[in-house]
């Protein structure tokens, strides 16, 4: 007979030392300071950084350790206007998704890694290979089926899409429950995936009802996807020519770490896309420090394998330098940004991506999300060729949608030089001088 373990044993340690979360807005004049101590566990740093990309906080500079039974790390935040953090509901949230609350089941809204809620829907997953149009023909299925969009996000990346999208019943506002009216609507959607006739890689469709942190999602498709092979024509060959970062692995036997030392341009959710495609991969990410140079980020992370093991081959080097590269890129946009705002309906997207599709415009990024009776929609866009929109297209799509749609147009800034066309070569902080302080 076995002995009997309580449950509850296992996170004993938690409730004897609850997290503490500090919100810091006196140290430093341009930016907050979110201070996190807590019992090491395994996914708690993706979590964190989860909490604050989620709301959208530029990440400046950070520093984490995480060896042994204890967790730390500090990031310097700002809103996405260079402010600090200084609303009380933001403030609130923060100390409440990593705070002592945080123990408590279903105390906040997507509270475990890998969970964000939107209500009651049917998640619909789909990989493929990209191509004109296909995102307009998706949403047109999706309308003849009577299926209302609540959210959705749409990557691009060397050929292949990658798309999470929530739907529910336009009748009832609840999940499809007719099994015929299910494999119909999974028919014609692969189909469309089919469509292009040369998907070497093939195509997925799958339907879920829950929640799943969509961006977490999505690189796990592609990772799944393998999509950091090979190369996707010349669009994604000029994609790598300006965006494509410098990255390097090193050992530092002594203390039995690999040392992953990344420089690419910096954006929003960085740090958020490298560390979950790492916890994805079972690494563990146990030392950190992230600054920013410029236009540029810099990271430099102490990674072990989940069985402690570091990496000791090239060919798992050179994977773990790929699939990192692919994070980063997933997000990378060049051309326009069109942000739409209109009245919440069913055929709404199909009727926006089929405009875009007449005009000839590729959609790279496509981010879709309804508040009460409103959509607010994003997408990322250029021509086929690969150059910026013409203005003159911008205006008259403009005049097409125009008469119903707010359409609010963005130039996405671009850089012209690659971190390593710069001359840099490794990152200009090193934080093996803060072992010393951190593991004496």
């Amino acid at each position: 007979m076995r002995p009997y373990f309580d449950p509850d044993y296992e996170n004993f340690s938690q409730w004897i030392n609850p997290p503490r979360v500090c919100i810091d807005n006196v140290t430093c004049n341009d930016c907050t300071l979110v201070k996190v101590d807590s019992v090491n566990k395994p996914g708690i740093l993706l979590e964190v950084v989860q909490v604050l990309s989620d709301l959208d906080l530029a990440i400046s500079k950070a520093y984490i350790t995480s060896d042994g039974t204890w967790f730390m790390d500090v990031f310097h935040v700002t809103d996405q206007q260079g402010r600090k953090i200084t609303e009380k509901k933001t403030i609130d949230y923060i100390e409440k998704a990593l705070g002592p609350e945080s123990l408590k089941a279903d105390s906040w809204p997507g509270k475990s890694v890998g969970m964000h809620s939107f209500g009651n829907h049917i998640a619909i997953e789909l990989i493929g290979t990209d191509r004109p149009g296909l995102l307009s023909e998706i949403f047109a299925v999706l309308a003849n089926q009577h299926c209302n969009v609540v959210a959705a996000e749409v990557w691009t990346h060397k050929m292949r899409v990658a798309c999470v999208i929530y739907i529910n019943d336009e009748a009832t506002s609840e999940p499809m429950k007719e099994p015929s009216r299910m494999c119909t609507m999974e028919e014609q959607l692969r189909n469309v995936l089919r469509g292009c006739g040369d998907d070497v890689k093939g195509s997925c469709t799958s339907f879920s009802i829950g929640s799943t942190h969509v961006d977490r999602r999505l690189h796990q498709l592609m990772l799944a996807d393998k999509d950091y092979e090979g190369y996707g024509g010349a669009i994604e060959e000029k994609d790598d020519m300006l965006f494509r970062p410098v990255i390097t692995i090193d050992q530092c036997e002594d203390k039995g770490y690999s040392v992953v030392n990344i420089k690419c341009k910096d954006r929003s959710k960085l740090l958020f896309d490298i560390v979950c495609t790492l916890t994805d991969m079972q690494f563990v990410v146990s030392h950190a420090s992230v600054s920013s140079d410029g236009p540029y980020g810099v990271q430099e992370l102490y990674i072990r394998h989940k069985d402690g093991k570091i990496l000791d081959s090239k060919d798992e080097k050179e994977r773990v330098i790929k699939c990192l590269e692919a994070a980063i890129l997933r997000r990378v946009s060049e051309g326009f940004s069109l942000e739409i705002c209109a009245r919440d309906r069913v055929g709404l997207l199909s009727d926006v991506t089929r405009v875009l599709r007449e005009y000839g415009l590729s959609v790279l990024r496509a981010d879709v999300t309804t508040i009460g009776e409103k959509a607010m929609n994003v997408f990322y866009v250029r021509d086929p060729s690969g150059n910026p929109v013409d203005m003159k297209t911008i205006e008259a799509l403009r005049q097409e949608i125009g008469h119903t749609v707010m359409l609010n147009v963005k130039r996405v800034p671009s850089t012209t030089k690659s971190p390593e066309a710069s001359g840099w070569a490794k990152t200009s902080f090193s934080f093996g001088n803060l072992f010393g302080k951190f593991l004496s």
